[in-house]
Formats: C-alpha cells, structure tokens, sequence
C-alpha cells in the first residue's frame, strides 16, 4: 500500500473503512503506542516504513486489521452465490414438478391429471407458497409459471387464497402483475387445448381437472372440519412430505416441512385417516345398518348371505343351549338367521344403545332376551356360543386369544381369516370367524 495513501488514512480523528476483505466487511484499526516525540512538521518527509500520527510517528507494522470473524455454515450458505434460498431439498420438489409436467406431457390420463393435481398443489405448490425455492425474484416468478402450467390454474390464485386462509381472512380477487402473467399462460394453455385437441380436453383433461379439484376441495375441508386436525400416518406423510402434520403446519407455517414432526403438539386433534379420506368417520357401519333398515332387498340379501355362512360353520356344533349376541340392536340379521339355524336356543342380545334395542323389537318374537349394557369381553352368563360383531370396539385380538365362550362367531375383514372362517360376501368385505377354547 503506498505510504501516500496511508498518510492521508492517518490524518483523520477516527479510522477510515476500507473495502471488504473477503466478503467480510471489517474496517482497519489503527493499534498504537502514542510517541513521545512530537509530530514532524508539516512538509517533513516521514522516514520510510513508518506512518505519521497524531502524536508522532510510528512503524507501518502497526497497522494491523483485525482477524476475520469465524464464519458458521449458516453465514457461508446465506453468503454463497446458491440460487437456492433455503437448501439442497428444495431441488428434490423443483425435480418433481417437473417429472410432473412430463408425465403429463408424455401419458396424460384423468388419474394423473386429477391425482396429480391434488397431490402438487398440497406438497410442491403449498411449500413453494410458504418457502419460495429461489433467491432471485426472477426465477420464484418462473417457476410460479411453471407450476400454473403444470396444474392448469395460476399458482398466484392459490397463494393468495392460500395466505388468506392462514391470517383468517376472507379472500378477494386482487389483481397483481404475476396473477395477469399466469391467467395469460392458463388461459393460453386451454385455449390450445380446445383448437389442437378438443376430444381430449372434454373427454380427458377437464374431467381429471375436476375430479383434482374436488381431492382438493374435500382435502382442505376435512383438514378443518370440527378444527384443524392431523393425521400422523406414516405412509401419507412419506407421500406427501409431512402434510399430514397440519396443526403442527399452522403453529409454524414458516417452517420446514421436515421439522415438522418435531413440532407434535401434545393436545393436537388427529385422525386415523388422511383428511381426504376423512370422510369414512361420517360413513361408518352404524350407518351402513341403517341403510339396510331402509330397504328390504338389501334385508334379503344379508339375511341370506350370513345365514349361508352360519350353517356351515355350525353344522359340527352340538349343544348349544344359549347364545350371546353382542350388538345385535338396529336390523338383527344374526338373531334371525340363529333363530332358525338353533330354534330351540335361548338368544339374549347385549347392546348398549337403548334405541338399538327397541328397533331390533320390532324384528324379533319375544323369545329373545334383551340386555341393555356395554359387553367389555366378559360375559354375565355361561354361554355356550357368543357372536362378536365388526363394529365390536373393544380387544378384538383379546377375543380370538382368549375365547370368553366354548364356541364364539366372530364377524371380520374379509382379509382377516382366523379359526374356522366362512366368507359372507366379497361385496361386503366380511368374513365370519368361529374359535373355540
């Protein structure tokens, strides 16, 4: 460094700065002794390798900069020249997107455009609008095209309503310079669509498009119907990238969607099933019986298909005297069927819903015995056969482990065959399983 410049440098009450060593910026600081001696006069020449000062001079090694701050891998990432904003797994969901757009291109199909569609706009799309990938401007607005492209609907529109929903607002159309961009490119998208191929927009895109957008709708309702709710299934969440963490999702909507998990709140409301299929809850077998109590055909139908399956599994039975039916309210078919396969049989149904029970009145003679409690797998009575049912909410292991009867008739998945079994229906997924002690 020439002593001129230095010269000039010393001549001010404070140091100056100087330009950033190696992207750090770090001024110089002047550590010295003062000198007794006074200063040379102005216009005298300062011997060579010392610096004048305010007190004298002293030796240009003095001047010293400081030693470069220790830089953690947090500031070499936010200092690197990485396109990526946040790290390498954003390039797994920049991957995907497009492996998506090319299997569209390559092997369009309704499955794919719907499913695809509802699987993009609850992983790639949703942690784009949290997380953009990019540090330019530039390329989140490309690759915010690109996905409009990818799912058929600009991606500013469900970022907007997406952003909305978080700050528990109402939406409103807002126009905005990226939303006019991408309803050029969808619209552009659609309309060659219907010049270039209009048999496969009506035939094959526009139905996937609209069943992608109902997945979507019943995904979004579930996930807060009765307040938000999570579901912590590990195959759903590997699939879609944590989604399943949804309370965990709004405590810390910034955050990384692996983090998630970490983040489990103790008195978070979950589900078995994913929110899209949540459905099933509201769809349960209470309500399949009284759909059966509705309709005589379906009455005929179960009636025959059970008592097929008794009979043969009964056949090799001898002695039974008393029968135990648990939940046997609503439409009776078990009792009915039992009346006829062991009429000289004493049957008591065990059910803890009053109501059930004066609906299964209404089918039943008045040889049956009625008990209104809760069967928690432990019989009051000695009974020589006791029917479990599929809807039984209690230790159904328990049951084929420990009969609590000599013979029991246990209703089953129709994939779940134990003991003796005989199929009812492939229709209705059901088995019949007998074990004895």
């Amino acid at each position: 460094m020439p002593a001129t410049f230095i010269n000039e440098a010393t001549r001010a009450t404070k140091p100056r700065r100087i330009a950033r060593l190696d992207r750090v910026d770090a001024p110089f600081t002047l550590n010295h002794t003062p000198s007794p001696h006074p200063s040379p006069p102005a216009g005298e020449r300062v011997p060579e390798g010392r610096v004048r000062g305010p007190s004298g001079s002293f030796p240009l090694c003095a001047v010293k900069k400081p030693p470069l701050p220790i830089r953690t891998t947090r500031d070499i990432d936010d200092g690197s020249r990485s396109v990526l904003r946040h790290g390498a797994w954003d390039v797994l969901f920049i991957g995907l997107a497009l492996v998506h757009g090319a299997l569209l291109l390559l092997v369009p199909s309704i499955p794919l455009i719907g499913i695809g569609l509802w699987w993009n706009a609850n992983t790639i799309s949703h942690n784009f609008i949290h997380r953009p990938f990019f540090r330019s401007r530039a390329l989140n607005a490309a690759f915010s095209c690109c996905l409009s492209l990818v799912l058929g609907l600009p991606q500013r529109l469900w970022r907007d309503r997406h952003l909305a929903h978080h700050a528990d607002k109402p939406w409103r159309w807002r126009w905005s310079t990226p939303l006019v961009v991408e309803l050029a490119l969808v619209t552009g998208l659609w309309a060659m669509l219907l010049v270039l191929a209009p048999l496969f927009l009506t035939g094959v895109y526009l139905p996937g498009f609209v069943l992608g957008l109902a997945l979507c709708q019943f995904q979004g309702y579930f996930e807060h119907a009765h307040g938000t709710t999570s579901h912590y299934g590990r195959l759903y969440n590997l699939l879609f990238f944590n989604d399943g963490y949804h309370v965990e999702h709004h405590a810390h909507p910034g955050g990384h969607w692996r983090d998630l998990p970490k983040r489990i709140e103790p008195s978070a409301k979950s589900s078995r099933w994913p929110a899209v299929l949540r459905w099933l809850n509201r769809c349960n077998l209470d309500g399949l019986e009284r759909l059966v109590l509705r309709s005589q055909t379906l009455q005929r139908f179960v009636l025959k298909t059970h008592e097929q399956a008794f009979r043969a599994l009964l056949s090799d039975l001898r002695g039974v005297r008393r029968v135990g039916i648990v939940g046997g309210g609503l439409f009776p078919r078990t009792a009915l069927v039992l009346q006829r396969i062991l009429p000289d049989a004493r049957i008591t149904v065990i059910e803890a819903d009053a109501d059930n029970l004066r609906t299964a009145e209404q089918f039943l003679n008045g040889s049956v015995e009625y008990v209104h409690q809760h069967f928690d797998g432990c019989p009051r009575h000695d009974y020589d056969l006791l029917v479990i049912p599929l809807a039984f909410d209690g230790c159904r292991a328990a049951i084929y482990r420990h009969p609590p009867a000599p013979a029991v008739l246990v209703h089953d998945w129709y994939w779940k065959p134990r003991g003796t079994s005989e199929i009812v229906s492939r229709w209705l997924l059901k088995r019949v399983n007998l074990v004895r002690r």
